[in-house]
């Protein structure tokens, strides 16, 4: 039997209240965040100091704690923060393209296309995500030490064309739910396996790449140790390590106006991302099928 109406009425009236807190939950961080990045130094000192949410509130907001903050990362005005910007830019950008690209063309490989062996090599590389990465840091370390590319972003970005095992099992799954009928007619249309890959599967693809390049997006753009092992110079850091390289020499109670106005900055893209990829993003994560 199904439920009256009152009873459906309040579960959706519980279940907004829980979404609503949880959403106020997650969101109070970055709001304490940003407006602390408002105050001045011995408001916002005074407000971490007391904990008082209505000191936290910036009432006078201090808009220039901004481009004092950039201006402070790094040794030369604003270059640190331009070179640090420029490197995570191209870094990300370039290790989403190789990450969908790659484990697009794997995961139709392992879903469509019959080789000796396909189900072991697939299970053998499922076993891989199994490794933290701490396991594989010192080899792969001596390897790019060996090839020169210690100091530059190669090891950043060349290891993203080999794809990866989880987001490879993603399209696995995904492309193994697309009608036959409709790569068979791409076949007969005189389409190899790259063209179908490239011209039939990878649209069908859009929620699976939204989510594959949401998550890639922000483990690389936030990303920390691997940038800290490979890169020395300071012209090749990313924002990551140029913030905590900020937060090492302007840290304290006096400069957190300041450091929390530079994490602000660096994690506006992330955000921008997030929304701009919202529905394809949870699509991917909820859609088991392809409608046709």
């Amino acid at each position: 039997m199904g439920r009256s109406p009152s009873s459906r009425l309040v579960g959706r009236s519980l279940a907004w209240l829980l979404l609503c807190a949880g959403a106020l939950v997650m969101l109070l961080p970055l709001a304490w965040m940003a407006c602390v990045s408002l105050l001045s130094p011995e408001k916002a000192g005074a407000a971490i100091t007391a904990g008082d949410l209505l000191e936290v509130f910036p009432w006078e907001p201090q808009w220039q704690n901004y481009s004092q903050a950039l201006r402070e990362m790094g040794s030369d005005e604003w270059r640190g923060f331009r070179d640090a910007l420029a490197n995570s830019v191209v870094v990300t950008t370039l290790v989403c393209a190789a990450t969908v690209l790659s484990s697009s063309l794997v995961g139709y490989a392992m879903a469509r296309v019959p080789f000796r062996g396909r189900r072991a090599t697939f299970l053998m590389m499922l076993g891989t995500m199994m490794l933290p990465g701490q396991v594989t840091m010192i080899p792969l370390f001596l390897l790019f030490r060996w090839l020169g590319w210690v100091d530059t972003l190669l090891p950043l970005i060349v290891p993203a064309f080999f794809g990866s095992a989880f987001f490879v099992f993603m399209y696995r799954q995904f492309i193994a739910q697309i009608p036959e009928a409709l790569l068979e007619a791409a076949r007969i249309d005189g389409m190899g396996h790259m063209a179908i890959w490239w011209r039939v599967v990878l649209p069908l693809c859009q929620p699976v790449t939204a989510t594959c390049a949401v998550f890639t997006f922000l483990w690389t753009w936030n990303d920390f140790l691997a940038p800290l092992v490979y890169l020395h110079s300071d012209s090749q850091n990313t924002l990551a390590v140029a913030l905590n390289s900020f937060r090492n020499q302007y840290g304290g109670l006096r400069n957190v106006h300041l450091l929390m106005a530079a994490s602000v900055v660096t994690m506006i893209p992330c955000i921008l991302l997030f929304i701009a990829a919202q529905k394809h993003f949870v699509e991917g994560l909820t859609r088991g099928g392809v409608k046709g």
